[in-house]
């Protein structure tokens, strides 16, 4: 989390701003964090996405959730570094479309499910510092049939960060499954954050 967020942070200070940062899952945390450290982002788009509070860790949050069965099909592997080895996840991939892609095609879930990329263990043991959500106003979309981060607990977070939210009938894949609804509520967004900010909006 701290390297992708200092990423982020870099590429946001390069960026004209006002911006409106979006992210999807996992990165949800990483727009949070590395809003708060950057001084152009004038929104944030949670999609199906994490909005962890300073101080947790989305590995003990994200167990919480009721609705999730992603850690049933996760596939832990090792792989070498410059001080020893460390672990990355994947997903099953016989299990890949009841997690993350249960309304798209058994053969689009299978496309995805061969090309997936491993997420590192670290991403989920970092901890979440100031989260931007605090103040800056944010959107987000609830998928209701959320089995990766669980919907429960995006409907918790998004609730909890104020944010303007949308539910709809839809995986964790929301963004693939309906991307009609994930780009009108960014668009929604980018128009409520340009009515505030003179000099524009990048998305």
């Amino acid at each position: 989390l701290d390297a992708d967020v200092a990423y982020l942070t870099d590429f946001l200070a390069q960026t004209p701003g006002p911006v409106v940062a979006v992210g999807h899952s996992y990165g949800g945390a990483v727009i949070s964090d590395a809003a708060h450290r950057a001084s152009n982002v004038a929104g944030l788009v949670f999609v199906a996405a994490f909005a962890p509070d300073e101080g947790e860790i989305l590995g003990q949050v994200s167990a919480s959730s009721k609705d999730s069965i992603l850690m049933t099909a996760l596939v832990p592997h090792l792989y070498p570094v410059s001080d020893g080895t460390a672990v990355e996840f994947f997903v099953d991939p016989m299990k890949f479309r009841d997690v993350f892609a249960v309304d798209l095609s058994a053969e689009h879930a299978a496309v995805l499910a061969a090309t997936q990329r491993p997420v590192a263990a670290a991403a989920f043991a970092d901890v979440v510092r100031t989260p931007a959500w605090r103040d800056i106003p944010s959107w987000a979309i609830v998928a209701t049939a959320d089995k990766a981060a669980g919907t429960d607990l995006v409907r918790s977070m998004a609730a909890r960060a104020g944010a303007t939210t949308t539910e709809v009938d839809a995986s964790h894949l929301v963004l693939v499954s309906r991307p009609d609804v994930v780009a009108d509520v960014i668009l929604r967004a980018v128009a409520d954050v340009a009515q505030r900010e003179p000099a524009g909006v990048a998305g």
